[in-house]
């Protein structure tokens, strides 16, 4: 019952097999795509894991410097300074897009920031801390440019995550489960046709014996009749009856060929 289950159900016949042969080698074919696939989808994965501890570790400096020009811009410009800096911002000026990379067929998604219009602030702090708050604005904007760096990162990882576990999937499947069983088929197959051409070569040799059986049977009828048309013609012309013309014919047939009359 395990070999049967490890096989397809199909009728053994010789263009069955050419189409599970035909099956084998795009099964085969697959799986040597999907296995490359694979490996080019683990080597971005580690390129993208090494990336994202890489910007986690600057990130951590990156804030700590942004939230020690924030201190510095308050303790200069007052504590008043964030409430003149949302009077004079109307729309963000940084914004984030998005767009797609194609990576062995997954499409990952890569986010970039990019400025829209001025700076209303140029002004802010120019009675006092004017250039503390420079400095913390472009502080802040590093920070921003690692975010946005780290949820791209972080999101092509979990996309090549699930991507890399759905390709070794169908690898596993491929590998373990259609390949087998397709070989098995195509054994079943070659199995039953070879049997098949033993029992066509055994009825072969039977009707060859039977034709056999029915020429001599057909020589010894027609020998049988030659020899009766012989007993009636010597009967005829001797006139002799039918037994004694037959009983000559057996001692002339059955007389010793080494007696010299």
């Amino acid at each position: 019952m395990s070999g049967q289950s490890q096989r397809l159900t199909v009728v053994p016949t010789v263009t069955m097999l050419g189409v599970m042969k035909a099956r084998l080698v795009g099964a085969t074919r697959g799986h040597a795509l999907l296995k490359k696939k694979s490996d080019a989808l683990t080597v971005q994965f580690r390129q993208i894991l090494k990336k994202i501890v890489s910007t986690k570790e600057s990130m951590g400096d990156v804030m700590k410097t942004s939230s020690f020009a924030l201190t510095e811009a308050k303790y200069v410009a007052g504590e008043n300074i964030k409430h003149i800096v949302r009077e004079n911002v109307q729309t963000a000026a940084l914004k984030v897009r998005s767009r797609q990379e194609n990576i062995a067929g997954v499409k990952l998604p890569k986010f970039e920031y990019f400025m829209d219009g001025e700076t209303k602030n140029d002004l802010t702090g120019l009675a006092r801390g004017g250039q503390q708050v420079q400095a913390c604005r472009a502080a802040y904007v590093k920070a921003i440019e690692l975010l946005v760096e780290l949820a791209t990162l972080q999101t092509s990882f979990l996309t090549l995550d699930e991507a890399i576990k759905t390709t070794n999937r169908r690898v596993n499947a491929l590998e373990n489960v259609v390949k087998p069983r397709l070989e098995n088929t195509i054994m079943y197959i070659k199995g039953e046709l070879d049997e098949l051409e033993r029992e066509d070569f055994f009825r072969l040799k039977k009707i060859q014996g039977y034709k056999r059986r029915e020429v001599e049977r057909q020589r010894e009828a027609s020998k049988a009749y030659a020899e009766e048309k012989l007993a009636e013609d010597m009967s005829l012309q001797r006139g002799i009856s039918i037994n004694a013309a037959h009983n000559m014919l057996s001692q002339a047939m059955h007389k010793d060929e080494d007696i010299i009359f």
